[in-house]
């Protein structure tokens, strides 16, 4: 596949399908009476050995609780195996926490959901398209405001890699032509799913705060939840595990995403620091969280306009014919794979994160991991 297509098509994985995504897994269940299952004897080994994924992790939480990583397979090919507390890339599983700062910002009053976008940037006021003026900060974090997914120019996109100006001033000058492309559709009707959305509200975070949305969230997300292992860089340094694509280490310059892109999904971290983050939204669920009030996190958790798209999450009724509810989000750069599932009413959830994305089987492989475990910590649905 050219090069081009499939950088596209990486984007697309990023965080194309991902919000709802786990709402449709459909496999064979039990009788709602039927208790949770036991796991197989091995399921990361299982899903390694049904493709050429090199490596894989996975936690499970139970009752609130995150149990031991669970790992399998090696770092990168021809290198170390996998340990516990190695950091993955997760992909547009990271919307959720940009979506969590917003609504800080928001409880801070620092920002307001239904402040208009052409009031939430005026600098870039002139040169939107119409449609998007009055669109939200809802809107933006549920893709609910018209955007096509990403920037059409791919040429101006891969001006990024090589820029050396902030991440922040980087971003600007990718959303000024964003902004002129025609949308995909009027605000506030079908989920349309858009990175695009996420840099425009990190943009105004970044606005409304005057500081830059990787210190921002480092200040207002990862320390207050006590997760130092997150990491913006796209690539992992030696001794991490590394990504993969169509058979070979994912460690071209042109092979990730460039780091403004962020926002939208470009963060790297242990498992048990992911689930830290899941287990406050398990908590704030259930009217316990730390970081926000009860309501912020009814609003972050809920689908937008009757749809299944909540902000930063999938609203999931019974994903994989399991009962819910549930948040659920996957996401991939087309290097690595991660998958969530949390049951809010248990408090108990599933993480996986695979080194390898769909041309090497790693979103397969982290789906049958993501099917074996959550059955033991969620009922079937009822018939």
């Amino acid at each position: 596949m050219p090069a081009l297509t499939r950088r596209a098509l990486a984007r697309f994985l990023v965080l194309g399908a991902a919000a709802p995504a786990l709402n449709a897994l459909a496999g064979p269940t039990s009788a709602a009476t039927a208790p949770v299952q036991d796991a197989p004897a091995d399921p990361l080994a299982e899903a390694l050995a049904a493709t050429r994924t090199p490596g894989l992790a996975a936690l499970v939480i139970r009752n609130g609780e995150a149990e031991p990583e669970l790992v399998a397979g090696l770092r990168a090919l021809g290198a170390d195996a996998v340990a516990p507390g190695d950091r993955w890339h997760l992909g547009s599983t990271g919307k959720s926490m940009t979506a969590t700062l917003i609504a800080r910002l928001v409880e801070s009053g620092a920002l307001q959901w239904e402040t208009p976008l052409e009031k939430l940037l005026p600098e870039l006021a002139t040169v939107m398209q119409s449609a998007y003026r009055d669109v939200t900060l809802p809107d933006l974090l549920s893709h609910r405001a018209g955007l096509p997914e990403n920037i059409s120019d791919m040429a101006l996109f891969d001006t990024f890699h090589d820029d050396v100006a902030s991440p922040s001033v980087q971003r600007l000058r990718y959303l000024r032509a964003a902004l002129q492309e025609m949308p995909v559709g009027p605000a506030r009707a079908a989920m349309s799913y858009s990175n695009t959305g996420y840099l425009l509200a990190a943009a105004a975070a970044e606005r409304a705060t005057g500081k830059d949305f990787e210190p921002l969230i480092t200040a207002q997300v990862f320390e207050p939840l006590a997760m130092p292992s997150v990491r913006f860089e796209q690539f992992g340094g030696a001794g991490e595990p590394q990504g993969h694509v169509d058979g070979r280490i994912a460690n071209r310059p042109r092979d990730a995403n460039p780091r403004m892109f962020g926002p939208a999904g470009g963060m790297r971290m242990t498992l048990r620091d992911w689930s830290r983050f899941c287990i406050e939204h398990l908590q704030g669920a259930q009217g316990r969280g730390r970081l926000l009030r009860p309501e912020s996190y009814r609003v972050l958790h809920t689908g937008q306009g009757g749809t299944t798209s909540a902000l930063g999450w999938g609203a999931a009724a019974n994903p994989m014919k399991l009962r819910g509810p549930a948040l659920t989000h996957a996401g991939s750069d087309g290097n690595w794979y991660a998958l969530v599932c949390l049951f809010t009413a248990t408090g108990n959830g599933v993480l996986v994160a695979a080194n390898a994305a769909d041309s090497l089987g790693g979103d397969q492989a982290a789906l049958a991991v993501m099917r074996a475990l959550a059955q033991t910590v969620a009922e079937p649905a009822p018939a």
